[in-house]
């Protein structure tokens, strides 16, 4: 799979281009702000209807205009495809599939399969619980494009909740009782929604462990496959390795713990279980101890942990059938030389790599291809 041909209206930076594709290596040179990485997010967004960079739609659209659309032709076993999005500024997105639409926007979701390494990738070793969530989901979903509707659902309904216990903390009498009947309601939905995201992100983690430490290995100097570790932490119950729950005991599990928590959450109004409280622990060794990666590993390190959950997501996919377009989108000024040579090396032989960098310089040999210049948005291609 690749994408052959790119077409942006609207789209960030750029009123309309169109750029010419192939499998293999490309890479687009240019200066920080003249907007090569606007080419390759939008390749992104098609694969996952969400940017890599920023959390709304709103800043794709360009400045002044109401609308963006981002089409992509794509190639998969021999035959195209055009798939298109509209992205409406305040208003409802919309997809195409050779010009047809699409009943749900999401329904484009993962049609195209990207895998995104970029410098805000050390927020998955150093950020936020919500940094590693989104890793596990955008994979997830990746790998099962109608789970996409089961987390919008489990957003909404974690909103409703969320509401509804503000209300019926403040309430009092005959209202306190029926906030709380109706709440009952919204745990039950809460639960069963909660408890299939659960039943898959436990899955991903045991699908994903072995590539990971795999990809320390190859990335992280003198590192043996086990020196890295990933685990899933759950808000609801104690997790054995040996054993996997059903999706009927993590829904009872939820349950029970909604019931155990229940005044902790009407003091404070917001919803203290489920998925959206989890977490990716992430341990490297350090001689016969595990640590945390977050805190204890060196800059080198987290980076190198950083890649690993990367390529092991590439690696996973690429197991499940198609290679998915890699797009590594400024990272190599990021790395030393090493890191820069290790990484072009693992990834040169995906069926198509997509390559940003400020100067020709930071593009590993091992990465020679089509090459494109973008300046003040006018991509250029070297003959």
């Amino acid at each position: 799979m690749y994408v052959s041909h790119l077409s942006l209206h609207d789209f960030r930076s750029y009123p309309n281009v169109e750029v010419p594709l192939e499998a293999g290596v490309t890479a687009f040179v240019g200066r920080n702000g003249q907007g090569k990485t606007n080419l390759v997010e939008a390749i992104d967004y098609l694969s996952r209807l969400q940017s890599h960079r920023v959390a709304t739609d709103a800043p794709l659209v360009r400045a002044g205009a109401e609308q963006a659309v981002v089409r992509a032709a794509v190639v998969r076993d021999g035959r195209t495809a055009t798939l298109e999005v509209e992205i409406n500024a305040g208003r409802a997105n919309k997809a195409r599939i050779n010009k047809s639409p699409l009943p749900r926007t999401r329904d484009l979701v993962g049609l195209v399969r990207t895998v995104v390494f970029s410098p805000e990738d050390l927020t998955l070793v150093k950020g936020d619980p919500s940094d590693r969530r989104r890793f596990l989901d955008d994979l997830m979903i990746l790998r099962a494009p109608r789970l996409a509707g089961v987390r919008s659902d489990y957003d909404r309904v974690l909103k409703q909740r969320n509401s509804l216990l503000k209300t019926a903390g403040l309430a009092r009498g005959s209202a306190r009782e029926g906030a709380l009947a109706t709440l009952a309601v919204w745990d039950d939905h809460l639960a069963g929604i909660g408890a299939e995201i659960l039943s898959q992100r436990l899955s991903l983690v045991q699908a994903l462990h072995p590539y990971v430490g795999k990809s320390y290995e190859t990335v992280a100097r003198g590192a043996s496959r086990d020196d890295a570790e990933i685990t899933y932490k759950s808000s609801v119950v104690e997790l054995v390795e040996t054993t996997t729950p059903t999706v009927e005991t993590l829904r009872q599990a939820i349950l029970e713990e909604l019931a155990r928590r229940q005044k902790d959450e009407l003091d404070r109004g917001i919803s203290l279980v489920g998925p959206h409280r989890d977490d990716l622990l992430l341990h490297i060794s350090a001689g016969a101890e595990r640590l945390p990666v977050k805190g204890y590993a060196s800059h080198g390190e987290s980076w190198s942990f950083a890649l690993a959950l990367r390529l092991a997501a590439y690696d996973l996919l690429r197991a499940d059938g198609d290679d998915p377009i890699l797009i590594l989108d400024d990272v190599f000024a990021e790395l030393d030389s090493q890191r820069r040579v290790q990484l072009a090396e693992l990834v040169a032989d995906a069926e198509q790599v997509l390559v940003t960098a400020a100067v020709s310089e930071d593009v590993p040999a091992a990465l020679a291809g089509a090459r494109y210049h973008v300046r003040a948005g006018e991509v250029t291609r070297d003959e």
